[in-house]
């Protein structure tokens, strides 16, 4: 296998290749950016215009994820992946990654869209480095452009695959995307409503791609991952790779359950209190006048929805970010 497929190991050992670039003997480039960045070409004749941008590690102890993306690395360096897209993969903290931790002083997956220029050190920089290295990726003019941001959760979820689709004003959710989704073995998607500071957020909003974060199961150590169940999504992942995608389920959102965000949950300052369990799981069922967090000047928010739920629920984040979500059911006929 050509080395720069083993773009996990380099990362790990925090060593940069010799050869930055290599060729597949199906003709395919392998190009080294940067840490835990490479990009991967195929011949010009095959290209289907597809523009694949496939992150993990934005969280270093989402492990789950990154053996996924070093194993489809692996299938393309020895040539038994044959891509038709263009790639780029992308370890998104690689600290963190080598320390099996979630950060090291910041979350970088709240440090896009500007904000990492309003505060200082390694993981701010590192976020602005993605930022960099995705807008040169997107560059191209007349391509269609997808990300998937992998990850896994601090805490179990009812409903343990799941996807969050960025908002953008005036840009509609697409169909066809969410049939994807499905297909790759998501259970529910939650649309955004309101513009955000995540990777996803920043390639959606700012490079126009079509993104998404996807939630695939519990955070683990590395090797500790065989009940997470990633095969559909992992034959998805190759099927759009090399470019020969089923055709018959393009619009099929059938038993995808689709949810909208009600509100956020804004900490405000040391005094927020979250009135759930320390282990209440993503998407649980709160119900109508549940006294849901407290915080400074009697602010108090109240459960007011019908079929309302709770996801990333976390009362440790830092003052001026978002505590929890409360989300609501939503139709595929109120897409927008």
């Amino acid at each position: 296998m050509l080395a720069l497929g083993k773009l996990l190991e380099l990362t790990l050992a925090d060593k940069e290749p010799a050869e930055k670039t290599q060729m597949t003997v199906k003709g395919v480039r392998l190009r080294w950016l940067d840490k835990g960045a490479l990009e991967v070409r195929p011949p010009e004749a095959t290209d289907n215009g597809l523009d694949l941008l496939l992150s993990a590690g934005i969280h270093g102890n989402e492990t789950a994820p990154i053996e996924l993306l070093d194993e489809l690395l692996h299938g393309i360096a020895r040539g038994e992946i044959i891509p038709r897209a263009r790639i780029l993969f992308l370890f998104g903290n690689p600290d963190a990654i080598r320390r099996g931790e979630r950060y090291i002083e910041q979350d970088v997956n709240r440090l896009f869209n500007g904000r990492h220029e309003l505060t200082s050190g390694s993981e701010a920089l590192r976020a602005n480095e993605l930022e960099r290295l995705a807008t040169s990726f997107f560059s191209k003019p007349a391509r269609k452009r997808l990300h998937y941001d992998l990850h896994t959760a601090i805490r179990g979820s009812k409903i343990e695959q799941f996807a969050l689709y960025p908002y953008k004003e005036g840009r509609q959710h697409s169909r066809a995307e969410l049939a994807r989704l499905r297909a790759a073995g998501m259970e529910a998607v939650l649309l955004q409503s309101k513009a955000s500071i995540t990777f996803t957020a920043f390639t959606y909003e700012t490079l126009d791609a079509e993104a998404f974060t996807l939630e695939l199961g519990k955070a683990r150590p590395f090797g500790q991952n065989q009940d997470i169940k990633l095969n559909r999504l992992e034959a998805r992942l190759k099927q759009i790779i090399e470019g020969n995608e089923p055709e018959d389920d393009i619009n099929n959102l059938d038993g995808l359950q689709l949810f909208s965000v009600a509100r956020e949950i804004i900490k405000h300052s040391e005094s927020f209190h979250l009135h759930l369990p320390a282990d209440i799981e993503n998407f649980s069922e709160l119900s109508k006048g549940y006294l849901l967090a407290e915080d400074l000047a009697e602010t108090r928010w109240i459960v007011e929805e019908e079929g309302a739920r709770i996801i990333f629920p976390n009362p440790k984040v830092k003052n001026g970010l978002r505590a929890g979500i409360l989300i609501v059911p939503t139709t595929p006929e109120q897409l927008a």
